[in-house]
């Protein structure tokens, strides 16, 4: 059966890759992110059912009028991905600017947060759906030089942890670690060696379908894309 999934961050990297894959797999994405231009060139692309918007979602009251745009039209999703993400330039703490660290922590925390204030509800009326927050390695592991970054994902694991133990059965918040891929955001940290992981269209062969089958019984589960 198709389903509805939201997801955020679609103009690069995995979300992008997952808009492609979701779409062929037959569902209806409705997707969002901060450039205009990508955002354009997706909603030509793809065409309704699925619909794209330029949304921040560090910005609640954005946050919450696209969330009603997208409920009041689609019903509440079946799938609601939190892949949105920002990382700080590798540099000790102390040498991170304060406007990157907060930005990192808007985006990365609150983002998703004001997401799942928004989306859910409806989904928890309707007793189905899964919710699923993108967390990372560094998420469950730490490195030197992206401690902003390590942070939020360690936030992500706890605050997704938390909230499958206040959803009603039928229900389930996952957060997933995608693993290692190709991007431009693997690409500011390892440099050239981002070169040796598979590219976001690579991972997205196997990350799509296992996205798919994730259901009420992967509550509370920190699971990783088995790439």
């Amino acid at each position: 059966m198709a389903k509805v999934i939201v997801v955020t961050g679609v103009t690069q990297g995995l979300g992008r890759a997952m808009v492609d894959g979701l779409i062929e797999a037959g569902h209806t994405v409705i997707g969002c992110g901060r450039s205009r231009e990508r955002i354009d060139e997706l909603s030509k692309q793809y065409g309704s059912p699925h619909q794209f918007s330029v949304v921040n979602i560090a910005d609640n009251n954005a946050v919450g009028s696209w969330a009603k745009s997208t409920l009041d039209q689609f019903g509440p999703p079946n799938l609601l991905i939190n892949n949105a993400a920002l990382i700080n330039e590798n540099a000790p703490l102390w040498e991170v600017p304060t406007e990157d660290f907060d930005a990192v922590i808007d985006v990365n925390i609150k983002g998703p947060t004001n997401t799942i204030r928004h989306f859910l509800p409806a989904m928890i009326e309707r007793q189905t759906g899964v919710v699923v927050n993108f967390s990372s390695g560094w998420g469950r592991s730490a490195s030197a030089e992206v401690a902003a970054y390590c942070a939020t994902k360690w936030a992500v694991e706890g605050l997704t942890l938390s909230l499958a133990q206040e959803l009603p059965r039928g229900m389930a918040a996952i957060p997933l670690n995608p693993g290692v891929i190709n991007t431009s955001m693997l690409q500011s940290c390892f440099g050239s060696q981002a070169a040796h992981y598979p590219t976001a269209e690579e991972w997205a062969e196997t990350a799509v379908p296992f996205l798919l089958s994730l259901s009420a019984k992967h509550n509370g589960q920190q699971l990783t894309v088995p790439v």
